[in-house]
């Protein structure tokens, strides 16, 4: 490849990522001019400028709460993964399992994270304990679910053609009920890890010592706002960064299907 093509190629990449944040790109723009011009009063909506240069100021003390939430959801969402696969091989291995747990996971969706972040931590202290079980708590069901569909997406003819040929439950699943449910699972990780973050925030914010939580309940608390919008960015940023991981890990493993 000529040097030219290379120029134009990143062209072209340029071009199209600003055409699929242009909204984004407007929005920013026309908040600006109506702070920049006090249309709204920046002490209620700081400006993205305030906002960038807040970020700048506490980048230090931003990474450090980061960190701390990083591990919680990444901890949590770990051995949800393993509770979601162990659960819904057993669910789908036996349907009097999947009728008597199917209903409490389902409940478990229905209480609001929010309302079972205090007890939690009433019961389990400020460290770190109960918001990995509240990430787990909140991830597993999407992953479960979702792996749970695609084990039973599989087709009876594949599932004849194991067992005419002897394969045992290990192989069964091995080499075909995992490998058919990837895509739904990785769909389900997607939505678990929008989940994890905000749930180790949200347990943060009711009790801790560290965490992006612990330090949006300092900022909110001395009303500084333009710190307050820029960890909530932050907590967007890292979201959208984990989700793109996992979709670059998603095409690494089900490469044949991006062919």
């Amino acid at each position: 490849m000529t040097l030219n093509q290379k120029i134009l190629l990143v062209g072209k990449q340029a071009l199209t990522l600003i055409k699929s944040h242009v909204l984004v790109i407007l929005i920013l723009l026309v908040w600006q001019l109506c702070v920049q011009f006090e249309v709204i009063p920046d002490y209620l909506l700081p400006s993205p400028l305030q906002i960038v240069q807040a970020f700048i100021e506490d980048f230090g003390l931003l990474m450090e709460h980061a960190k701390y939430t990083l591990a919680t959801a990444i901890i949590g969402t770990t051995i949800g993964l393993i509770v979601s696969f162990v659960l819904s091989i057993c669910m789908d291995l036996s349907k009097t399992i999947r009728d008597l747990v199917y209903p409490v996971i389902l409940l478990n969706q229905t209480i609001p994270t929010i309302a079972i972040a205090p007890l939690l931590i009433i019961w389990l202290g400020y460290g770190i304990t109960p918001k990995v079980v509240l990430v787990i708590l909140a991830v597993f069901f999407p992953i479960t679910i979702a792996l749970i569909d695609g084990y039973q997406s599989v087709s009876r003819e594949h599932l004849n053609l194991f067992k005419s040929m002897k394969a045992s439950t290990y192989q069964l699943y091995r080499h075909l009920k995992i490998p058919s449910a990837m895509g739904s699972f990785f769909t389900g990780l997607k939505v678990a890890l929008s989940y994890a973050l905000i749930s180790a925030v949200i347990a943060e914010w009711l009790g801790g010592y560290h965490g992006l939580g612990v330090y949006m309940t300092r900022v909110r608390k001395s009303y500084d706002l333009d710190s307050m919008f820029a960890v909530i960015f932050l907590i967007s940023f890292l979201t959208i960064l984990l989700i793109a991981l996992v979709k670059w890990l998603e095409r690494r493993v089900l490469r044949h299907n991006f062919l």
